[in-house]
């Protein structure tokens, strides 16, 4: 049997293969609130044989929405509505963790929607940024306090819904990653500055996480290494932050991208894959980190072919492959590498699906569309 069927756990979360499915906005809540269509996406996934999916961007707090068909966990009343979907993940013998988000000043996306005379939050406001021109503010000590702990009253929420795990989303474009970037982090108090302050907020939010959901609860981070242009923050940095925060109680790390910049090329949606060389472009990260880390690791971005899916893992540069754009194609893409023994995933990295969920529609993929 292939080393990507083998069992493996993340604390006491037992998971039955090593494939997990990475986080996306799916586009498909309603106020906040599962649907029943969400409930159905999941459970193709769950169904399809992946070991763990991870649902994507749920907001800790109102200020940090992102989108009007985005899923929330910011109150008691979301709960029952995620029971029913880790239910019917369960049913299907997987695993599920709820990613925890916040937007940060890309809230202002959502400029039409937000309340009247609501700005944005930030750690700081840069004037020049050639790559975002939403209107936002600096945040106050007591408001980065108040979304520290809405981030433990999530997890509390999360665990109580039934979710195996949670995630903190600390990567792309959104708030966490504005404090590690020095690029969006010009902060001359605690919150900026060094390394070690620019990542307080990161260990306030674990610290906080940890204190409400108790010890045995799966704490994993999605975390950003380098951002997608030059001048903002440098992988010497990442690897480093990496290893703070496997230190600190992190029980797994996805490693991807920071900041966006301006074309997908400059994002973590890499188009245009289409060559074995060009997947994994993580991959040389999540290799480093490995081997200076000694908790899990997951390693995403633009995998297609399975041969290398197992050379990564069986040469120890990963513990865990991440998919999402090729699961949102097929589904049933890891039943098919086991039972039918499928060599590569049939996307082929258009980013249409992207440019859906861009235009205010539900993910789809559009091969699935015509098919």
């Amino acid at each position: 049997m292939s080393i990507l069927f083998e069992s493996i756990s993340i604390k006491k979360m037992t998971l039955k293969n090593r494939f997990v499915r990475s986080a996306t906005y799916d586009g498909l809540a309603d106020n906040g609130h599962v649907t029943d269509q969400q409930i159905k996406f999941f459970s193709e996934l769950a169904e399809g044989g992946v070991g763990l999916i991870i649902a994507g961007i749920a907001y800790v707090h109102p200020t940090g929405q992102v989108s009007p068909l985005q899923n929330s966990i910011a109150g008691d009343e979301f709960v029952d509505g995620y029971k029913k979907l880790t239910k019917a993940v369960h049913d299907r013998d997987t695993k599920i963790a709820l990613q925890l988000f916040h937007a940060g000043r890309d809230a202002a996306l959502l400029e039409n929607l937000l309340p009247p005379n609501y700005t944005p939050l930030a750690p700081s406001f840069i004037g020049d940024d050639p790559h975002y021109k939403g209107k936002y503010r600096a945040m106050t000590e007591s408001e980065i306090w108040e979304i520290i702990q809405a981030f433990g009253d999530a997890a509390v929420r999360a665990r109580e819904a039934g979710f195996d795990a949670i995630q903190v989303h600390g990567a792309h474009a959104y708030l966490l990653m504005q404090f590690l970037s020095p690029f969006t982090n010009h902060r001359n108090d605690q919150w900026g500055g060094s390394l070690e302050n620019r990542l307080r907020f990161h260990r306030e939010i674990y610290t906080d996480i940890r204190k409400k959901v108790g010890e045995d609860y799966p704490i994993l981070i999605k975390l950003g290494v380098q951002d997608g242009f030059s001048g903002g923050f440098e992988f010497n940095e990442g690897k480093q932050a990496a290893k703070v925060l496997a230190d600190i109680g992190f029980d797994a790390l996805e490693i991807s991208q920071g900041l966006r910049g301006k074309s997908y090329e400059e994002t973590e949606f890499r188009p245009r894959i289409n060559s074995l060389n060009q997947e994994a472009y993580f991959g040389n990260w999540a290799s480093e980190i490995k081997g200076e880390t000694n908790v899990p690791i997951m390693m995403v971005g633009g995998f297609k072919t399975l041969s290398l899916m197992e050379e990564k893992i069986q040469n120890k540069e990963a513990d865990f492959i991440s998919l999402c754009r090729p699961l949102l194609s097929e589904p049933g893409l890891i039943n098919d590498f086991k039972i039918n023994k499928k060599a590569k995933a049939r996307c082929v990295s258009c980013n249409q699906c992207v440019d859906e969920i861009l235009k205010g529609k539900p993910v789809c993929c559009v091969q699935n569309v015509r098919s």
